[in-house]
């Protein structure tokens, strides 16, 4: 699900200051996909946002895709 890491990395992207610090991992599962997505320093409560508002719109982007394909999408969002 090469697809879903690229739409994480470009919405990160766009969020961040620096966008070249943005890094995704995809840790395939049976049923369940993880992503886990680091930013650099500073850049942690833009992916966040206000009360995790962006970050749970970030979730449910990704989890709708995944569906779709008949799988699960986790998305980490690590420090």
């Amino acid at each position: 699900m090469a697809d879903l890491k690229e739409l994480i990395e470009y919405v990160a992207k766009a969020l961040v200051d620096n966008p070249d610090l943005v890094s995704v991992t995809e840790i395939p599962g049976e049923k369940t996909v993880i992503y886990e997505l680091k930013v650099g320093e500073g850049d942690l409560g833009k992916v966040i946002g206000r009360e995790g508002k962006t970050a749970k719109a970030i979730r449910t982007i990704i989890s709708a895709a995944a569906m779709k394909k008949g799988k699960r999408a986790v998305l980490e969002i690590l420090e």
